[in-house]
């Protein structure tokens, strides 16, 4: 099989399996060899901030000398973003191998998508002899397919509403399916902030007779320690793989020195990434693309970035609550051009310029056919915002020459809808 089948077969698995449940996932490990039994994980599951704070997990034990997998979603451009090796993406003949022969194995019983991808990076790693595994859930985390290791220790970044049609309308519910990650005797470590929400957390946790540390914000010492990332919040989710990795100091042991290492080294694209151009345009990219984001966003352009005025460039998906985040954008820029997201479930770039005037009379709003063509209107602004949809994202990194090399995979990360977590 060569890597373009490969992806082509990929493209064809269901996307959703109905009903949720992870039996399908253990039945697949299973053919493969149950890999996860070969491999430790720090398993990761919250609303925002989960990719962030696993990069920060990353980088502190690679610096530590740990060899590190590193498993996240959605990719931005390339499916093999997915599957890492100290930073490193899977290389394109080892995926097609393993896609051959997982397909093989499997014959022609039905799998997902993220089923498949999930026992795929159980068996990389397993092969790479990772002496660690930073593991994050796709959507939820009770039903999800990553669910299926034991891990050294389960994180939650924080809880706060988004997919709210499979997780449940409210905190407590979206929470019940977050703490599913939670395993007995398993320590649980969260910077969950919303009473309701760490109720649940915590009920779970004494449940299951895990130790839960809730990690308050961070001191003024954590302050001084130099971070990767721009961006108030990531104090916060520094401070959570802070005590994650104390929680875990007798049996991944890492010095000071490789924690700040790891720390000031870490880089996570499309999270409130800052990009000089060569005509020295700044852009900055963020895949806001749910209300609690877009107000860290906002928190970001009007701390970090004060008093610069960008020109701000959004589009979302449908299914998300778009008209929440343009209220809550509207205020940081004086020109504002809508786009299309390169999806089926694409919110309208009309509807969205219609929200932003309705939050912002005052502000000039565009509607563009799509990115390139915001792109060129945005030219020579000096200081611009792209932002919304992870999917707007990727196309810009794509089209701005900052993603891997190769032909972009971004469909891979299409859905089209799927059942309700039961």
């Amino acid at each position: 099989m060569t890597y373009p089948e490969a992806i082509e077969f990929l493209h064809g698995l269901r996307i959703f399996a109905a009903p949720f449940g992870l039996e399908n996932t253990r039945r697949l490990a299973a053919l493969a060899g149950d890999p996860q039994r070969q491999l430790r994980f720090i398993h990761v599951a919250g609303t925002n901030g989960k990719g962030s704070t696993c990069a920060m997990l990353e980088a502190v034990y690679r610096a530590a000398g740990f060899c590190v997998g590193l498993y996240t979603s959605p990719h931005l451009v390339s499916f093999r973003e997915r599957l890492q090796v100290n930073r490193t993406l899977i290389p394109e003949s080892d995926l097609a191998r393993l896609v051959a022969t997982l397909r093989r194995r499997n014959g022609d019983a039905g799998v997902t998508l993220f089923e498949f991808t999930t026992v795929l990076a159980l068996q990389w790693f397993a092969e790479q002899h990772c002496d660690l595994v930073i593991w994050e859930t796709g959507l939820g985390g009770r039903l999800d397919a990553t669910n299926i290791v034991t891990p050294l220790a389960s994180v939650i970044t924080n809880i706060a509403f988004d997919h709210e049609a499979w997780l449940g309308d409210t905190l407590a519910k979206i929470a019940a399916e977050k703490a599913g990650i939670i395993k007995p005797g398993v320590p649980v470590l969260t910077a969950t902030e919303s009473p309701e929400a760490l109720a649940v957390i915590a009920a779970t946790a004494q449940k299951n007779g895990a130790p839960l540390v809730e990690v308050p914000p961070p001191t003024a010492d954590l302050a001084s320690f130099p971070l990767g990332l721009i961006g108030r919040h990531q104090k916060n989710n520094a401070a959570l793989a802070l005590a994650t990795v104390e929680a875990l100091q007798p049996i991944l042991p890492v010095t000071p020195e490789h924690l700040r290492a790891g720390l000031a080294a870490v880089s996570w694209p499309g999270r409130l990434q800052c990009v000089t151009q060569a005509d020295g345009t700044q852009i900055l990219l963020d895949g806001a693309h749910n209300p609690a984001g877009a107000e860290v966003l906002r928190l970001t352009l009007e701390t970090e970035f004060a008093g610069r005025q960008p020109i701000l460039i959004f589009g979302s998906l449908e299914d998300k609550n778009w008209p929440a985040i343009c209220r809550i954008l509207a205020p940081v820029a004086g020109q504002i051009l809508t786009v299309p997201v390169a999806s089926k479930r694409t919110a309208d770039a009309g509807q969205l310029a219609a929200a932003f005037r309705a939050a912002r009379p005052d502000a000039e709003v565009t509607v563009c056919p799509d990115l390139p063509a915001a792109l060129k209107a945005a030219e020579n602004q000096g200081f611009i915002v792209i932002t919304g949809s992870l999917y707007l994202i990727g196309e810009a990194l794509d089209r701005l020459g900052l993603a891997h090399a190769g032909a972009s995979e971004r469909g891979l990360n299409e859905w089209a809808g799927g059942p309700k977590v039961a």
